[in-house]
């Protein structure tokens, strides 16, 4: 009895402390490469010369980049409607989406774009449950869903670079990158479909 009513001692404070750190180090590839997305996507250059408010809100983002980055390789399972919950767990598509907002708002040059598109592809590919993690079906080909992604990702970057924004041509493009990333998305799904398991 006396040992329950015990105090933890300075072990289970170390061992507390050894996980947190554990836990905030591991699947360092993920982490460094969505913390890099996210900062990218604030246009670094443009945010080194700005109010200290901005400096404190890229220095913010990087930080909720470094916890939201790890991939999720669980199950798909619903556990809670609740919104925190349910951004936690979908955590690894709320980062992309968002560093795709803020990259739209601050309108980066055309070197970081293309930095910010490697980025992206990196993370996705890195944290993609389907092709590398426990739950993956055996024997699916990596090379297919990285170039794939990869087509997909070129396709709407030479869209959205294209000089016709201020011409009648402009809704051509953008239909055409929808239509492109629509058939990417569906020859994605019918792949999951039809692997075993």
């Amino acid at each position: 009895m006396t040992a329950a009513l015990a105090r933890p001692g300075p072990r289970s404070v170390g061992s507390r402390a050894a996980r947190a750190i554990t836990r905030l180090t591991s699947r360092i590839t993920d982490r460094l490469l969505g913390t890099a997305l996210a900062v990218a996507a604030f246009d670094p250059p443009t945010a080194l010369h700005a109010p200290l408010p901005v400096r404190v809100m890229v220095l913010g983002a990087a930080a909720a980049a470094w916890w939201a980055a790890p991939m999720v390789d669980a199950r798909p399972v619903l556990t809670s409607m609740h919104w925190r919950t349910a951004v936690a767990r979908r955590r690894t598509t709320v980062l992309p989406a968002a560093a795709i907002v803020v990259a739209a708002a601050t309108g980066p040059a055309v070197w970081l774009v293309v930095c910010i598109a490697a980025l992206l592809l990196a993370y996705l590919l890195v944290t993609d449950a389907w092709t590398v993690g426990v739950n993956a079906p055996p024997g699916q080909p990596q090379a297919t869903p990285a170039l794939a992604a990869a087509a997909a990702t070129a396709v709407v970057l030479l869209a959205a670079q294209a000089p016709v924004a201020s011409t009648s041509w402009a809704r051509l493009p953008a239909a055409l990158a929808i239509a492109a990333t629509m058939v990417c998305l569906v020859l994605a799904l019918r792949t999951r479909r039809r692997s075993p398991g």
